[in-house]
């Protein structure tokens, strides 16, 4: 059986056995039209104005983008909020890039995001959580901490957020108000957000929107200063724009998704030896931190003992910046790593992708595909491999002719998932 990986820009194909079952969402067909459908959504929005009537020629409006590891069409969507508020003078914009705790963008990244003439004509910042003089504390959450954002973003006239919509591993979807929390929280805010027993909580998990922790603390705090508009899509495999969901940030992103959650869910019978994984190809896959989601998303499906493969390009290392691979020389194993992490006196930023790849870990071996070393994905607790139909004929030795084998070649934009018999 051939079948493709989302892996880089250019998929790797593998030939693998019949009897191996294919997990995907239903890969929607891109809209006809979808400069037109984006115009429309922003005249006709989801429980709001049109987004021309409600902006003043004098307000200074902020555009809230996702940072370069999400593929959110931000090249199409910013262009088209320009465009629908052109009576709002250029140098009265700002677009803040939602880098919650990643590193900066440089120029040409934004050119590659935004396009040229945005990046030419348009102010365009990095938000930086860690800096307290470009951020505002609105308050306290009922999650215990201060609630701090983005300075410029809180003292615009007019606030918009962009995004797409995705299953995610613990906020239940992305999109919406995750383009604001973490998105351009402060470090502090982030911590709380993020902190082992959030992270922890078994209702934080791919598509539960109902009573997740994390999903309530970003809409609590986005409730600070709530943006005045969203604009998000949900993308196919190819990342073509296959809906849009503007207006109100709570109503149209629950219909975003409802939306997204339709056609991402996967029924399983049963749990399998061995599940093959992505992590969707660029821009997601860029760095083994973000990997973690697609080893999370294997996980719902796999055995107990079983093995995970992950075909992650890694083109950004690990990354260098932040905490990850730092918190892995501090344990000799995932168990001591989430006792570790588990034990309130701990508190390190990055700690939370570590606690979710450890949770993994300790129920199935992971196998990294990727352009990292050897030695680097070792020093993560990974195992290496440079040949994925040879490591199946390795695991065959263990599994036995019988091994049960799954493969998501979208990775975490799908949500497979096993209805757990209950013992009786």
């Amino acid at each position: 059986m051939k079948t493709e990986l989302l892996y880089g820009k250019d998929g790797i194909s593998l030939d693998l056995p019949d009897n191996s079952f294919i997990i995907e969402p239903t890969n929607l067909p891109k809209l006809a039209d979808d400069k037109e459908a984006i115009r429309q959504a922003l005249r006709d929005p989801i429980g709001a104005p049109p987004l021309k009537e409600s902006v003043k020629s004098t307000d200074t409006v902020s555009i809230v983008i996702s940072d370069i590891t999400r593929p959110t069409p931000n090249h199409i969507l910013v262009p088209l909020l320009i465009e629908e508020l052109d009576h709002v003078p250029l140098e009265n914009f700002v677009i803040i890039n939602g880098t919650g705790t990643h590193r900066d963008q440089t120029r040409e990244e934004f050119v590659q995001m935004l396009g040229e003439w945005i990046v030419d004509n348009i102010r365009i910042i990095n938000s930086h959580c860690h800096d307290k003089d470009s951020l505002v504390n609105l308050g306290k959450s009922k999650f215990g901490c201060d609630v701090y954002l983005n300075k410029e973003y809180v003292e615009s006239d007019f606030r918009i957020v962009t995004g797409f919509i995705e299953p995610h591993f613990f906020a239940g979807f992305s999109g919406g108000p995750k383009g604001i929390m973490p998105g351009i929280a402060g470090i502090e805010t982030i911590m709380t957000f993020h902190n082992a027993r959030m992270i922890g909580d078994p209702l934080s998990t791919w598509g539960n929107m109902e009573n997740n922790p994390v999903q309530d603390m970003t809409r609590e705090i986005n409730s600070f200063c709530k943006p005045d508009f969203m604009l998000n899509v949900t993308l196919n495999r190819e990342k073509e724009i296959t809906n849009v969901f503007a207006g109100e940030l709570y109503e149209a992103h629950d219909i975003g998704c409802a939306f997204a959650k339709k056609h991402a869910m996967s029924l399983c019978e049963e749990r399998f030896d061995v599940v093959i994984t992505s992590n969707s190809g660029y821009p997601l896959d860029q760095n083994l931190y973000q990997a973690v989601k697609g080893m999370s998303a294997a996980h719902k499906i796999v055995k107990k003992d079983g093995a995970i493969i992950i075909a992650s390009e890694c083109s950004d290392g690990l990354p260098d910046h932040g905490n990850f691979a730092k918190i892995f020389e501090m344990a000799d194993s995932p168990q001591t790593l989430l006792d570790m992490i588990n034990d309130p006196a701990f508190n390190m930023f990055d700690q939370w992708q570590v606690q979710k790849q450890a949770v993994v870990q300790v129920w199935a071996d992971v196998y990294v595909y990727s352009k990292l070393s050897d030695q680097q994905i070792e020093n993560a607790m990974l195992k290496p491999t440079n040949d994925i139909e040879q490591t199946l004929a390795e695991l065959k030795k263990k599994y036995g002719e019988s091994m049960t084998i799954a493969v998501l070649p979208l990775g975490p934009l799908t949500i497979p998932y096993v209805e757990e018999k209950v013992k009786t």
